[in-house]
């Protein structure tokens, strides 16, 4: 691949996308508007670099990362051995502070984060068919979950009414019962697709084998870092899951308590906050912890985020080290080994 000359930038929505080329500071931008978001639109994208000198080996094609709106755009542009990156819309936004928005000054804005930020970008590749599978099933998953909670709610309310109405607590109930059933199907389909894979059986398993975790969390935590091969460093893992604790001071006069920003993952930060509950609760050595902050007057909210992000760590190192917990385990400094 040469050197890369020009930066393109997508803003892209559900029926269209704006695109914007960046070659420098000196140079005004390029725009076009409105190309449909369709592979008809994907070619005349392909035909437009063309035309104004652009070929796949030097450039650089950036978007945000708006989940299904941008995946079909993705592969048509990595099959045609275009660079590909995708980014969080909230770090480009916070690399500006312009505010006048529409879909041409945020493609431009895209196009020059793509040009400031080159040596932070990470190339897009479409994920393993077997992760991807996982991280729909868990989506789906979760969204039947919440709907077995509301109607299960909604039952329990109409219940609790004097005057009964027979067919609305009968279709409540049989809502529930198929949530239930799609919800255990979608847990066994999961389960099959992760134990027919040798690796991701075994990465799993360790994961699980820390107090408090269980095969969601486990399983969570293995798509979102692409089977346990990137962002396995704990704080780096800490931040994209939104429990990592930030600094904010300023001077002598801001002194702002750390505290995490809560971007990221909100399925995984839940499971997270159930596992250091749990073991707050049922694990002598982080139940002692607990205790112990409650009585130096932490708040408990705090308390189980910094458990949580000790269960992080715990797990990133037995994956790394591939070998299960080990309970009541203690690290001994090599100096002393040495010395002995």
């Amino acid at each position: 691949m040469g050197k890369i000359k020009y930066f393109v930038g997508i803003d892209i929505a559900s029926e269209d996308f704006t695109s914007s080329i960046f070659a420098g500071p000196e140079q005004p931008p390029v725009v076009k508007e409105k190309s449909p978001n369709s592979p008809e639109g994907f070619q005349c994208l392909i035909n437009w670099l063309k035309d104004q000198g652009i070929a796949k080996d030097n450039c650089i094609v950036c978007m945000e990362n708006t989940g299904v709106y941008c995946e079909h755009l993705c592969y048509f542009l990595y099959t045609n051995r275009y660079r590909v990156v995708t980014e969080s819309p909230h770090k480009v936004k916070r690399a500006f502070h312009e505010l006048t928005k529409n879909d041409r000054v945020d493609s431009r804005q895209i196009a020059e984060y793509a040009y400031r930020f080159l040596d932070q970008l990470s190339p897009w590749k479409p994920d393993n068919q077997i992760l991807e599978q996982v991280k729909v099933l868990y989506a789906t998953r979760e969204q039947f979950t919440k709907q077995l909670i509301a109607n299960t709610n909604a039952l329990q309310a109409i219940k609790r009414k004097v005057v009964q109405t027979a067919l609305a607590n009968k279709s409540y109930e049989l809502i529930i019962k198929n949530l239930k059933e799609r919800r255990k199907a979608i847990d066994e389909e999961i389960a099959k697709l992760i134990n027919g894979n040798p690796r991701y059986k075994k990465l799993t398993d360790i994961a699980d084998s820390v107090p408090g975790v269980g095969k969601p969390l486990a399983g969570s935590l293995m798509v979102i870092t692409d089977a346990f091969t990137c962002n396995l460093a704990y704080r780096n893992l800490s931040s994209l899951i939104g429990i990592a604790p930030l600094e904010h001071t300023s001077g002598k006069s801001v002194r702002r308590k750390n505290r995490s920003r809560r971007h990221g993952h909100p399925r995984i930060r839940k499971l997270l906050h159930l596992a250091a509950r749990s073991v707050a609760t049922h694990v002598d050595e982080f139940r002692k912890y607990y205790l112990r902050k409650l009585e130096q007057g932490k708040p408990p909210k705090l308390i189980y985020n910094n458990i949580a992000n000790k269960l992080l760590k715990i797990i990133c190192a037995v994956i790394q080290s591939e070998t299960p917990y080990i309970k009541n385990y203690k690290s001994v400094n090599p100096l002393y080994l040495k010395k002995a």
